[in-house]
């Protein structure tokens, strides 16, 4: 079973209470430099190769000294993601789909610079700055086009789980290059065959009417992209849409209440 640790929640919000006045020699590093240097390796090299002992090395120390600042190896990766996640800086006002665009753009380029973020569960995120940051600048993003709040959290959600997805698509595409040397085109035309040989056109009348017509001859990466464009803004349609119905039957219900109160 998996337990939590109460280690890390003082290690994430390290930024947030006042440094205590040093006692007796200086430390050698610092929690920033552990993190960063973990960041850099991972970029560079995936997250695997990250390790206590390889952050050690880089940093010309033992690797039991590592401990004294990060406890394991977990804590590690969770004060990692918390620390990309920060990084995006998502701050700013405007119109709903100006705020969601800009939290979509800050975080495919977040997963573009640190792709092995595709190898990092999304389901229990450290619960640090940055993973609040994000929820808050989504909902209040949302909230700004007056839906009633117990609708604010399922459109956030929705928001941010189809723009994460899309994102960790393009990473997890970038990591699969890096470590086969083949493009995702490249992998498809490898696996021609399966068309020529094994493809009932019988059985997949709409995918053959679609082929014949040409929609599928843009590559892999262009048709992810497209996909993920229509179904932001269909997204996006539907909860301004709703929340203009949640307007007007707002305002009828003031008006019958008004009626029955003298």
């Amino acid at each position: 079973m998996e337990e939590f640790s109460p280690r890390i929640l003082p290690l994430l919000w390290r930024r947030s209470v006042p440094a205590r006045k040093a006692v007796g020699r200086p430390p050698r590093l610092s929690i920033d430099l552990v993190v960063s240097t973990a960041i850099r390796i991972a970029d560079a090299e995936g997250l695997e190769a990250a390790s206590m002992a390889r952050v050690a090395a880089e940093l010309s120390v033992a690797t039991m000294s590592l401990y004294t600042y990060v406890p394991s190896r977990p804590e590690l990766a969770d004060l990692m993601v918390d620390e990309v996640f920060w990084a995006r800086d998502l701050r700013g006002e405007g119109a709903f789909r100006d705020r969601v665009r800009h939290y979509a753009e800050r975080t495919f380029a977040m997963y573009r610079a640190h792709p092995w973020l595709a190898e990092v569960s999304r389901a229990r995120p450290p619960l640090g700055p940055g993973m609040l940051a994000e929820q808050e600048y989504v909902l209040a993003a949302v909230a700004a086009l007056g839906l009633p709040l117990r609708q604010l959290n399922p459109a956030a959600t929705a928001i941010s789980a189809w723009v994460t997805s899309a994102a960790r698509h393009e990473a997890e595409s970038a990591l699969l290059r890096r470590t086969t040397g083949l493009s995702t085109d490249e992998w498809w035309l490898q696996r021609g065959e399966l068309w020529e040989s094994w493809f009932d056109v019988e059985a997949h009348p709409t995918m053959t009417a679609i082929w014949n017509g040409g929609a599928f001859d843009r590559g892999a990466d262009e048709q992810a992209q497209d996909a993920y464009e229509y179904g932001l803004g269909l997204l996006l349609e539907g909860i301004e849409r709703w929340a203009e119905l949640e307007g007007v039957e707002g305002a009828e219900r003031s008006v019958e209440g008004d009626d029955r109160v003298p």
